[in-house]
């Protein structure tokens, strides 16, 4: 057995997380996953206006393959698949609470500096 660490492809924890999380989508499908029950992914669609469904559909299996989104499909007629947190995907939601906290408190600013013409 080798003393040697175990290598990774992350620099830094923050690597790892903002390599799950990146993107505009991803944050916002945790959000929308973030109550105690499963969302079917029309439900999903309709709660993120201007996703497309190729969109929302890679990167919930983006989500899914990084263990943070659980899928159970029901063999019934109509097929009916359901989305969930998974444990790990609820602590990285808890994680990103004060990011979304920093951006409600700061909102009118941020929107005000994107508003402007950027500087050339």
């Amino acid at each position: 057995m080798s003393d040697a660490p175990k290598h990774h492809p992350f620099a830094c924890g923050l690597d790892a997380a903002v390599a799950v999380v990146g993107g505009k989508w991803k944050p916002l499908i945790l959000w929308a996953l973030a109550g105690e029950e499963p969302r079917r992914f029309g439900e999903l669609r309709r709660s993120l206006p201007g996703v497309s469904e190729k969109m929302l559909t890679q990167q919930l299996r983006e989500l899914e393959h990084d263990g943070i989104v659980h899928r159970e499909v029901y063999r019934e007629v109509p097929p009916r698949v359901e989305y969930s947190l998974t444990a790990l995907g609820r602590t990285l939601n808890e994680a990103l609470a004060p990011l979304g906290d920093w951006g409600d408190a700061n909102l009118a600013t941020i929107a005000q500096t994107r508003a402007r013409p950027a500087a050339s």
